[in-house]
């Protein structure tokens, strides 16, 4: 069985806590720091003047050649960890540097949109 595609959220709202642990997820960021001892990356991304981030445990992804500053986006499972911030247990870690990050901004919140749409023409069809 297949894993879950994941559901794009922005950085912003992961470190909100609006995602639930052990949920399949995508996001976006630039590499600020990476660790490769620890096996952990820092993705940030600046939202209404505020810089956050996202904290990514590169265990699966490794080797991969880091590019600091770049964009990436990021898919795998959030992981609560004791007292700290989420965690991004990456799955998929592909620097997309070059990439219109207002446009896919637009695109994630138009498919949001349209999900929200869909679902809510099958309930009223259903009754």
């Amino acid at each position: 069985m297949l894993p879950s595609p994941g559901v794009y959220y922005f950085p912003w709202e992961i470190n909100s806590g609006s995602v639930t642990d052990g949920e399949t997820l995508r996001t976006f960021g630039r590499l600020h720091c990476y660790d490769m001892v620890q096996s952990e990356a820092i993705l940030t991304a600046l939202h209404s003047s505020v810089q956050h981030q996202v904290y990514v445990c590169t265990k699966f992804v490794e080797p991969f050649q880091a590019q600091l500053g770049s964009l990436y986006v990021a898919l795998g499972e959030i992981e609560q960890r004791d007292g700290k911030r989420p965690a991004l247990k990456a799955r998929v870690l592909m620097c997309v540097e070059g990439m219109n990050l207002p446009l896919l901004e637009q695109a994630i919140q138009e498919q949001r949109r349209y999900f929200q749409e869909r679902q809510g023409q099958g309930q009223s069809s259903a009754s």
